[in-house]
């Protein structure tokens, strides 16, 4: 992962506590717009270039590397990666808010977290476009209705085909649940290998990032927190 870091706090003004002034219990993370992220990332309306433009952008990228584009084996290749960014960039062109509309009230008053973990995904670094992947493990309390357990690992998909930090990608899962289901609480933890720092760079292979976010009743209540990791660690039957 590289090092500089997506900011998901506001900007703070003059009138603003400084750090020293602010008590630990005070602290919340910032919110994210709605906007932001609730809807399509791709507008109908939006330009982009032509898929015979992305074609030769990548015959561009092909010389750039010192390869011949017009040998054999990559006359096909220009289309073939733009058939593979369709794939792994479907995110942009999905709404987050749809996957989670539609709820169910059957619950038998059901008033406990519910725990999806070892939601397995890949995404794409926005620093180098390069893998990242691994696992997400979401839990969220109910307000009467849940959703469908499949909607969770959907709503992970969605976020993660699209360029991203691992910061972001938890942010957003965590914040887009909290917006739709307006639940008691939600956790978002995920662990995952970024290649851009196991296949470049320092290379490191095996290096694991962990990432958390807590809204509710999971940031104000510790001992639901650890709950919720217990479960999250908990072996395998």
């Amino acid at each position: 992962m590289d090092a500089t870091i997506k900011s998901l706090r506001p900007k703070t003004s003059d009138s603003d506590p400084k750090p020293s002034q602010t008590k630990p219990s005070d602290v919340r993370p910032a919110e994210l717009d709605p906007a932001e992220f609730l809807a399509a990332a791709v507008r109908a309306d939006q330009p982009r270039p032509s898929r015979a433009e992305a074609e030769r952008a990548v015959q561009t990228l092909l010389s750039y590397i010192g390869e011949n584009p017009a040998r054999e084996g990559l006359l096909d290749t220009p289309r073939r990666v733009v058939e593979a960014f369709d794939e792994l960039y479907q995110g942009y062109h999905q709404c987050p808010a749809e996957v989670l509309d539609r709820t169910f009230g059957e619950t038998a008053g059901y008033d406990d977290f519910v725990l999806v973990r070892d939601i397995e995904f890949t995404s794409q670094c926005e620093h180098h476009m390069m893998p990242f992947y691994g696992r997400a493990h979401i839990a969220y309390t109910p307000v009467e209705r849940v959703v469908g357990l499949s909607k969770l690992a959907r709503l992970t998909d969605i976020f993660a085909r699209r360029l991203q930090t691992q910061e972001h990608l938890t942010a957003q899962i965590a914040a887009a649940i909290d917006e739709v289901l307006k639940p008691r609480g939600v956790a978002v933890l995920i662990e995952a290998e970024h290649t851009c720092m196991s296949v470049r760079g320092v290379a490191k292979h095996g290096a694991m990032t962990f990432t958390s976010r807590y809204t509710g009743m999971f940031r104000d209540n510790p001992a639901e927190q650890a709950r919720f990791i217990s479960l999250v660690r908990a072996p395998q039957r």
